[in-house]
């Protein structure tokens, strides 16, 4: 009798950790789900107020994009092209960007144009060639580049733009990272910039260059044709499901390296223009005058021309019909033809 008893005082007791265990359980199940939903709560408010924040946001001049930075005045900087460049950083954030040849072999250069965002580190960095100051002094844009050729130079030295040598603050304003072969280790960043501009008294307010732009309604499926040739080769091609056109270059996906993600535009403008040869090593890219071109956007292709009268004033582009382009808000990629 006295077994059964004490088998009876055992069953009870573990009847009661059970209990007790289950409800702690559930205690436990509860919190945990409070937390998510609280922490789900939470997000969604945010998400909620950064979008009433953006939507008081003033439109970028350039990609038509809301942002607290809206009405600054951009910085455009010269970036390598090559092969051991790759992947560029920061890339994506840039509002607009301007690639063409510089050689007569097909070497291309890129200039990328910042104005919502600058990025926390940009390159690789590299020299200013002649046919790029109009397309930045066209932007008023702050013009930032690792040395140059001597034409460029000699226009830089005479401030035709406020500019940022890289040659004369490599080691302060710019870097050179150890494990990348030069000249294609050289980089920057948004801190550093902004302290170089309040350095040089460069005013971040000046008179703001805009372009038209509208939300998309009509799409279709146009892609523009592959560009450029050999390790340059760029192509684009149209994503109706995001509507923007994700870049390859040399056959691989264009990558930011800051964020390991595709470059993708919102419109591509091929702009058509002419060369002359100046040596072995650089090519005359006609830059001021006009042309044709043909803008890729909402999966349309539109005909039209480009205008740029002088060294300083705006580059337009124009529809068939006379009227200036509008183009859907993101990142503009302008690739000039020779």
């Amino acid at each position: 009798m006295g077994g059964v008893k004490t088998k009876s005082r055992k069953n009870f007791t573990m009847s009661r950790k059970n209990k007790f265990l289950l409800l702690s359980n559930i205690v436990v199940i509860l919190f945990v789900a409070w937390l998510v939903f609280f922490r789900d709560n939470e997000i969604d408010m945010e998400r909620e107020r950064v979008e009433i924040a953006r939507m008081n946001f003033p439109e970028s001049g350039l990609s038509g994009v809301r942002c607290e930075d809206g009405e600054s005045r951009p910085l455009a900087i010269m970036l390598a092209s090559d092969v051991e460049a790759r992947p560029l950083s920061g890339l994506s954030k840039a509002d607009m960007i301007f690639e063409m040849p510089v050689t007569d072999s097909g070497t291309t250069r890129m200039m990328a144009v910042f104005q919502c965002e600058w990025p926390e580190e940009i390159g690789s960095v590299r020299s200013s060639r002649l046919d790029f100051i109009p397309l930045a002094r066209g932007l008023n844009a702050i013009y930032a580049h690792w040395g140059g050729e001597k034409e460029a130079l000699e226009q830089l030295n005479d401030k035709v733009i406020d500019n940022i040598d890289a040659m004369k603050y490599d080691g302060t304003i710019f870097y050179r990272k150890p494990k990348i072969k030069p000249p294609h280790n050289g980089f920057t960043g948004n801190e550093l910039l902004k302290k170089a501009m309040g350095m040089l008294d460069y005013s971040i307010s000046e008179t703001l260059i805009t372009y038209p732009h509208k939300e998309p309604k009509d799409f279709s499926s146009a892609s523009p044709p592959v560009i450029y040739k050999d390790d340059f080769e760029v192509a684009w091609e149209y994503n109706s499901e995001k509507n923007s056109y994700p870049r390859s270059r040399g056959g691989k996906p264009e990558i930011d390296k800051n964020s390991s993600e595709q470059i993708e535009a919102k419109a591509v403008i091929l702009l058509k223009t002419s060369w002359s040869p100046i040596n072995k090593d650089y090519i005359r890219v006609k830059t001021i005058g006009s042309g044709e071109i043909s803008v890729y956007q909402n999966g349309q292709e539109i005909k039209g021309l480009w205008e740029k009268k002088t060294a300083g004033s705006k580059l337009y582009f124009y529809d068939n019909q006379g009227q200036e382009i509008k183009f859907t808000p993101g990142q503009i990629w302008i690739e000039i033809i020779v």
